[in-house]
């Protein structure tokens, strides 16, 4: 056991994944495998969408938001996680510094992808709904505002809940998770927490709230204009349109409320550890898939540009 006084409450010790030495390089290769699919496919599409003037339209304009915030998400997360597996466990230390960087950056990526999504309900709703109107009102403009407010409003949300976690002195040095988040940050403190406690809890339900009731409100709504109109061709429009949206909303929902419950049990911490990491993973690597093969228009000009080669 190393002594108190080499420990510095500046340098936080960091479990990560329990990974035994005989298949540490296997998890290596399969998350960097992961995290090269993450970053190729997103930045894939990203190119694409910005190369081709047909797609230059406000759909897939908001794609850009939620490819740019997946590999955000993995690049936190990911890289550390990488080195930590190949180191062992009693040698992974992070600064705090570092620590308060990579929490905020990991909230800040959830809480995007929620905002993101909620603006992206409304495009489908003013598309489906209010078709005669919708150039008109979703220009240029309007959706580079939306997408400023959608990363603006989860960032404010994410600094006030830092802030308050880097006011409270530290009397602990380790983290029992594969990275820092906010309530590993608040839990190295003897203070009370219950306003971290409360503005964290508060602050994640409200946004789930406003998050899942818009969402809902929007597909409810669109589902009533294609049951009054009864129109075939605006039904698989629809369909087409809004099924990757509530595919990658709900794989969000998913990743995201697994760790919540796990939460509620202490003796699965490692099945928390999994899902913490899933939620970095799977969501934006399963993201760019679905809207780049389920999506017509970009489906066309990926196999066009294969065709061509």
């Amino acid at each position: 056991m190393m002594e108190n006084e080499t420990f510095s409450l500046h340098i936080i010790q960091l479990e990560g994944l329990k990974v035994s030495p005989e298949y540490s390089i296997a998890v290596f290769v399969l998350l960097i495998v992961i995290y090269i699919f993450i970053i190729v496919s997103n930045f894939s599409l990203l190119i694409l969408i910005f190369m081709e003037r047909s797609l230059h339209e406000p759909m897939y304009l908001l794609f850009c938001n939620m490819s740019l915030n997946d590999v955000f998400g993995a690049s936190v997360v990911v890289p550390r996680v990488l080195r930590d597996v190949l180191t062992p466990m009693a040698q992974r230390y992070i600064h705090y510094h570092e620590c308060v960087i990579q929490a905020f950056c990991a909230h800040f990526h959830g809480g995007t992808s929620h905002t993101v999504l909620m603006i992206m309900a409304l495009d489908r709703y003013m598309a489906i709904c209010n078709p005669l109107r919708y150039s008109a009102i979703m220009t240029t403009r309007m959706v580079v505002g939306l997408s400023v407010a959608a990363w603006a409003v989860s960032f404010v949300l994410i600094v006030v809940m830092i802030v308050l976690n880097v006011r409270l002195s530290r009397c602990r040095h380790e983290i029992s998770h594969p990275y820092c988040d906010n309530a590993s940050l608040f839990m190295l403190s003897c203070e009370n927490v219950l306003i971290n406690h409360i503005y964290g809890l508060g602050s994640a339900m409200t946004m789930m709230a406003c998050s899942v009731c818009s969402v809902a409100f929007t597909y409810v709504r669109i589902a009533m204009v294609c049951l009054y109109k009864k129109n075939k061709a605006l039904f698989s429009k629809t369909l087409q349109t809004c099924s990757t949206h509530l595919a990658v909303y709900i794989l969000l929902l998913v990743s995201g409320n697994i760790i919540v419950i796990l939460h509620r049990f202490p003796h699965l911490s490692d099945h928390k550890k999994l899902a913490a990491m899933l939620f970095h993973v799977v969501p934006p690597s399963m993201n760019s898939v679905i809207y780049g093969l389920q999506i017509k228009a970009v489906r066309e000009k990926i196999l066009v540009l294969f065709s061509k080669k």
